[in-house]
């Protein structure tokens, strides 16, 4: 399941909780974005830090993806 897809499948129903599949594909898109970001030197916390500050998912992955094109 793709991001968009992800996403356009649960807009409808934002005030619902997450199924158990649901929770299970979040709980590994959050795992392998933690093990992404450390291996470019981005720890959890800088991570929620920077989510906290205003920058979407998609810019996380867009900011995680350059420091691993600079370190190369």
């Amino acid at each position: 399941m793709n991001h968009a897809h992800f996403i356009a499948g649960t807009e409808s129903n934002l005030r619902e909780p997450l199924t158990v599949a649901q929770t299970r594909v979040l709980e590994r898109a959050v795992a392998k974005i933690i093990f992404l970001g450390a291996q470019v030197g981005v720890s959890a916390d800088h991570m929620i830090t920077l989510l906290k500050s205003g920058l979407t998912v998609g810019e996380l992955l867009d900011y995680i993806a350059a420091r691993g094109s600079n370190s190369a």
